[in-house]
């Protein structure tokens, strides 16, 4: 039962990774690329980590800090890599209506994206 439980959050969390890759092909610019990446492949992980803790119950404790090490870092990293490309002026996708940093920087949308 418990190798069951382990395939069904194994596959979960692969079909999530997949979403991950297939959200940085198909989203318009370099934000939501890294927004669809982030998300998808964090809650993968974690998934396919969930599973490996019922095939290996061993191995719980090492696994549980692995989630929350995926939990802490690729949400900082994404808003880390998204800051760096806002800073050096990557170029929105035209469907953008709101740009807050710019907004909070004195900048307008237009210089933001020149």
């Amino acid at each position: 039962m418990f190798e069951l439980i382990g395939s069904v959050f194994i596959l979960a969390g692969a079909v999530f990774l997949f979403s991950a890759g297939l959200g940085l092909l198909r989203m318009p610019d370099a934000y939501t690329r890294i927004q669809a990446g982030t998300k998808a492949s964090t809650l993968g992980t974690m998934l396919v980590l969930i599973g490996l803790a019922f095939y290996h119950p061993n191995w719980t404790f090492r696994l549980v800090l692995l989630i929350y090490f995926v939990l802490v870092t690729n949400p900082v990293s994404s808003h880390a890599l998204s800051r760096a490309a806002w800073l050096i002026r990557t170029p929105m996708t035209a469907s953008t209506i709101t740009d807050a940093l710019a907004d909070e920087d004195g900048r307008t949308v237009r210089e933001a994206e020149s």
